[in-house]
């Protein structure tokens, strides 16, 4: 009966695994016990040689009976585990598909919760005026609900209604801030309609409470920087300070600046805040001062500071916010009511307008230490300045044709100039009586009180303040004469001849300064003796204008003879335009000289004939290229700029022979003879170019003093000592930090080139512990 209900459930694939086992025991014991029994057979057999045919048909039958059943349990076997996979593999596919769902559902409950909790968070921070946490909270809700949208399978009533509550809460904050930002600045307003005089502005009152709450005596500004905060989570800052910017142009700002009669009070009250308010004071003045507008737009604009607008929002302050949003408009209003009516009308008075401009200056340097305004916004401040302005005479067209000829004319013909080189000024009618009088009384002091001295007596120098000595352009002095010859064919014009002649001057100065470098462009990029010409020409043209427009101003009609009349402002742009030349030049020959020494093989394995021949050569080819420069420019530039710029050629050239012998690390006794060689050679011929002409004997000290031109000059012959001292002369120069060796290189400088000229030893060690 058992074995039939075995034979069914093996049948069915419904086998239990314990059945098998038992089985498979059971069949592992007759197969153990038949081995034995066949054991025993062969070994009666073949050993005892006992007749057991019987014996072995038995054990033969039974071990068919053995067979048969491990066919059939295998037989079981296969069938059950191929169904059991089957199944498996069914299975595992519901199991996954149902995993993936329960992986959405968790998310989906995940971001609920998190919006869940959000919200709890944005009420109860509501709800105690948090309002900074409230805006992050419900912001953090907004992100869970774009999270849950992402889901395709998301319920849409149940994402309506987050949605739907996301948007009431988001207007109820809204509401709030609102509401707070209101009590913040409490505006009191004429109607509209009422607005036709001064007398309407009157009834403006605006009322800061600054944002102080119960219990912010430590930090009074936090309540009003967490609703400003929130508001610019939000996105609502902005509008509301350009709403409040716009109403404070209108009603406070603009009638300020129109109406010289209407001056605002600020008063404190205690326990709520300040108190903006107009009142009427009499005047005359139908524009009002600049220095009364300054005074009164400040006034309300500190104030603004003090109870509003202190407060960083971000990176930002919300002074800045507001001054971006209100300064141009406001700016305009200043130009337009205040400063167009200030510019004085008799050009006498010109000279007191430097004062508004000094004010306009104090004005906006004030704004930006309050933050209203950021960076150079100086439009105010250039219309103040802007008294002059700058118009050409197509009546003079022939000056700047002539003038023109003579900018593109060839420079290099050149005349030497000196302290007495003096330009053939036109003789001046004497000026009127006024003046007259003035220059005699002036004439008459210095016989009644002597000349003047300094305070120790000495006088300075009939050469202060003159031009050096140096070579320019024939053409720049020809220039020069025909602005003269201008100005003095100005003087005794009427008015509005000789302003045109003023300003024609001024464009053929303008000219030189946009034409001459554009149409020698080329030569003063390719030859250096144009480019020191070049740049003697604006310096000349830079001195002469600082004194130009004084030497005919008391001869001109006004208003250039108030002041106008001058050509100090261009000076910095000529000097400029020279320097630049002449810098680009120098660029060009540090660029050569670094290109001649990138031949030198870094100065590596000099022992080699042919290294050391391809270093001197570059070291050659330096010291004439430094030689040729001394010729072409000795007798053209200044003393001192020439010293200057040769100074800070043989320097660059030095400097990379120091970083390419510093890079060295490994220098036999050989190399570092060559070495010493090749910077030896500098250091005696380098200084030959400083040598002066024998007509500058008399500068000849200052044109030895090579380290002052030379930075690099000590620290290249502190390296040129090295390469030949031992290792006790080289910690004798370090003197523990304080030596000569120790001023020019640090100690792992030092250490560097020590490890580079001598052998590992102890010696070597020794002096290495010494270099600190």
């Amino acid at each position: 009966m058992a074995s039939f209900v075995t034979e069914v459930l093996a049948s069915s694939g419904k086998l239990e695994k314990e059945d098998l086992s038992c089985k498979i025991s059971r069949l592992s014991q007759k197969v153990e016990e038949t081995k034995d029994e066949v054991g025993d057979m062969i070994n009666k057999r073949y050993n005892e040689f006992l007749p057991s045919l019987q014996g072995a048909e038995e054990l033969m039958a039974q071990v068919d009976l053995v067979s048969k059943d491990i066919d059939v349990l295998k037989s079981c076997i296969e069938n059950e585990v191929q169904q059991n996979l089957h199944v498996a593999a069914v299975e595992y596919a519901e199991l996954k598909q149902q995993l993936e769902k329960n992986t959405t559902v968790i998310a989906v409950l995940r971001y609920l919760q998190e919006f869940d909790e959000a919200m709890e968070q944005y009420h109860r921070a509501l709800h105690e005026k948090k309002y900074t946490t409230a805006a992050e909270q419900l912001e953090k809700a907004r992100g869970s609900v774009d999270s849950l949208k992402a889901w395709k399978g998301c319920e849409l009533p149940l994402l309506r209604a987050l949605v739907s509550e996301l948007t009431i809460q988001r207007e109820n904050l809204t509401y709030h801030l609102g509401d707070e930002w209101s009590k913040l600045t409490i505006w009191k307003l004429p109607p509209s309609k009422e607005l036709s005089g001064v007398e309407s502005f009157l009834k403006t009152e605006l009322q800061l409470c600054g944002g102080a709450q119960e219990g912010d005596e430590g930090s009074p500004h936090r309540f009003l920087t967490g609703v400003l905060q929130a508001l610019a989570i939000q996105g609502q800052l902005n509008h509301k300070i350009k709403v409040f910017g716009q109403v404070l142009l209108k009603y406070v700002l603009k009638p300020l600046i129109t109406y010289p009669s209407l001056h605002v009070e600020v008063a404190e009250q205690p326990g709520q805040g300040t108190l903006l308010s107009f009142q009427l004071e009499e005047t005359l003045a139908e524009h009002p001062s600049p220095t009364q507008v300054y005074t009164k737009v400040l006034a309300v604009l500190r104030a603004l500071h003090e109870r509003l607008l202190d407060v960083s929002i971000g990176e930002r302050k919300m002074s800045t916010i507001l001054g971006d949003m209100i300064w141009e408009e406001m700016s305009d209003c200043i130009i337009r009511e205040c400063l167009l009516y200030s510019i004085p009308a008799n050009s006498s008075q010109l000279g007191k307008y430097s004062e508004v401009i000094k004010e306009t200056e104090q004005f906006e340097n004030t704004l930006k230490e309050l933050s209203y305004l950021a960076g150079d916004s100086t439009d105010l401040l250039r219309y103040a300045r802007n008294v002059n302005a700058h118009f050409a005479s197509k009546k003079c067209q022939d000056v700047i044709v002539a003038a023109r000829n003579l900018m593109t004319s060839e420079i290099h013909n050149t005349v030497k100039i000196s302290p007495e080189t003096k330009l053939s000024v036109p003789k001046l009618p004497n000026p009127g009586s006024g003046d007259k009088i003035k220059q005699e009384t002036c004439k008459k002091r210095p016989t009644l009180a002597g000349p003047p001295t300094l305070e120790n007596e000495k006088q300075l120098g009939r050469h202060t303040l003159c031009l050096p000595v140096c070579r320019i352009s024939e053409s720049v002095q020809q220039l020069l004469e025909l602005a003269l010859s201008t100005l003095s064919e100005a003087v005794g014009s009427s008015s509005q001849c000789a302003t045109q002649l003023f300003y024609t001057v001024r464009n053929i100065f303008q000219l030189f300064y946009d034409v001459v470098p554009t149409y020698h462009k080329e030569n003063l990029l390719k030859f250096p003796h144009l480019a020191a010409i070049h740049h003697n020409n604006c310096m000349f043209i830079a001195h002469h204008l600082l004194t130009l427009g004084h030497q005919f101003k008391p001869h001109l009609p006004q208003p250039l003879s108030d002041g106008a009349a001058t050509f100090v402002d261009l000076v910095p742009g000529f000097r400029r335009l020279g320097t630049e030349c002449f810098l680009a030049q120098m660029n060009a020959q540090k660029a050569e000289l670094l290109e001649r020494l990138s031949t030198s093989r870094n100065f590596a394995n000099l022992d080699d004939a042919k290294n050391y021949s391809v270093a001197i050569k570059a070291v050659r080819q330096v010291i004439d290229q430094l030689k040729r420069l001394g010729k072409v420019w000795q007798d053209v530039l200044p003393i001192n700029i020439y010293c200057k710029a040769m100074g800070s050629l043989l320097n660059t050239g030095i400097t990379e022979m120091i970083s390419k012998i510093m890079m060295l690390e490994d220098i036999s006794t050989d190399d570092g003879d060559h070495l010493h060689t090749l910077c030896q050679t500098i250091i005696d011929e380098g200084p030959l170019v400083f040598i002066p002409l024998p007509e500058e004997n008399k500068n000849r000290k200052c044109q030895e003093e090579v380290p002052i031109y030379v930075k690099k000059w000590m620290t290249f012959k502190e390296l040129t000592i090295v390469l030949q001292a031992n290792l006790q002369e080289i910690v004798d120069r370090w003197a523990d930090g304080k030596g000569p060796l120790a001023l020019e290189f640090t100690s792992n400088e030092v250490k560097s080139l020590i490890r580079a000229l001598f052998q590992n030893t102890e010696r070597r060690a020794i002096a290495l512990t010494k270099i600190k």
